[in-house]
């Protein structure tokens, strides 16, 4: 089984969140915080750093990493392990500007679309935002819905 490693970062400012709705790809139509494939050679915060970039042209500077996903999905149809490190900013350089891959989005964090995003997000998003850091496992079928999971929190990652 193929495994996928990943990044994935989430902006917070004034008490809102920025999300993304995805243009193409992979999840199309969907927000989701920005992210992506490692590429070899990087480290996970070069590649957290380089994808925000080119998502929505903003450069995290103070980031903290929030959790780890291990999830099981379908990739192109097959199954894979996709492992992301996901994180938090606060301060960036830049205003956030669509591209050709994501739609930028500020959302009150009490009025977060989950209904239009990964079904996962659910079930850590709100942790996380609350302060939590946490380890999770997500299991989904071909359709993207989660079959089974489990959330750890945890003091440090």
């Amino acid at each position: 089984m193929k495994t996928i490693l990943a990044t994935l970062l989430f902006a917070i400012k004034d008490n809102k969140v920025l999300l993304g709705q995805k243009k193409r790809g992979w999840r199309e139509g969907v927000f989701n915080g920005f992210g992506g494939k490692v590429e070899q050679g990087e480290t996970l915060d070069q590649a957290m750093i380089r994808e925000t970039q080119e998502e929505i042209n903003i450069t995290p500077i103070k980031y903290e990493k929030v959790a780890i996903h291990n999830f099981r999905v379908f990739f192109k149809g097959e199954c894979a392990n996709l492992i992301c490190h996901t994180y938090i900013t606060t301060v960036y350089l830049g205003e956030p500007q669509e591209s050709d891959e994501m739609r930028p989005q500020w959302f009150d964090i009490n009025k977060i679309p989950y209904d239009n995003m990964w079904t996962d997000d659910i079930y850590w998003l709100p942790l996380v935002l609350k302060g939590k850091k946490l380890i999770t496992h997500f299991e989904f079928d071909e359709n993207n819905n989660v079959v089974s999971h489990k959330t750890e929190t945890v003091e440090e990652l």
